[in-house]
């Protein structure tokens, strides 16, 4: 999945939405049991596959690194849970993982470091270094900024057949206009879901 327009480390923007480009319910940020069935489905496991072949690290918001971290680094020696996804818990709790917060003191999770930085800024200093792709997981606030100041190279969406009603958007008013091309096929999961990848394209790209 390294074919983007970067020679060297691509960054991928890795979200679920509803058709009304939701990624949370009118409920609250936390209002998420949309979600469930397209996030756990055949096809959005081969979804995310496809990004964890190449990424070497994580870029999290600090309510998502809580929320994985209470759940993800035990499945890996879980021998009740599906092995796709102790592959997955194996592959997280290895990685480098950044987590965005000014208020966490400490990072128990192996591999883990806080940056209390503007992701823009973390992920510049991240291209220089060598590894693979680097990789936003469902941390919508960490995507904005990123795209805010252009340094998101692709986009990896699940686009799950709901209407939400409300809660927060994704491409929320104010982000600058940008141009994204479909990359590879348009893969549709189980439960009806689209799995798309976009990336960016940029003048002379």
């Amino acid at each position: 999945m390294s074919e983007a327009k970067n020679a060297g480390r691509i960054v991928i923007g890795n979200i679920l939405l509803s058709l009304d480009g939701r990624v949370s319910g009118p409920a609250g940020e936390y209002d998420m049991s949309w979600i469930v069935p397209h996030a756990i489905s055949e096809g959005a496991r081969e979804h995310v596959a496809r990004i964890t072949a190449t990424a070497t690290t994580v870029l999290l918001g600090r309510k998502n690194y809580e929320g994985f971290g209470g759940f993800w680094p035990a499945v890996a020696k879980d021998d009740a849970a599906d092995p796709r996804d102790r592959s997955f818990s194996e592959w997280l709790n290895a990685v480098e993982k950044v987590v965005f917060s000014s208020t966490l003191k400490e990072a128990p999770w192996e591999n883990s470091r806080i940056a209390d930085a503007a992701p823009a800024e973390v992920v510049k200093d991240l291209r220089r270094q060598e590894g693979g792709d680097i990789v936003v997981l469902a941390s919508g606030s960490v995507i904005k900024d990123l795209l805010r100041a252009d340094e998101l190279d692709r986009l990896s969406i699940i686009l799950a057949p709901e209407l939400v009603g409300g809660g927060t958007r994704l491409f929320e008013d104010g982000l600058p206009g940008s141009s994204w091309r479909l990359a590879g096929e348009v893969a549709t999961t189980a439960s009806g879901a689209l799995a798309l990848f976009y990336d960016r394209v940029r003048e002379g790209g």
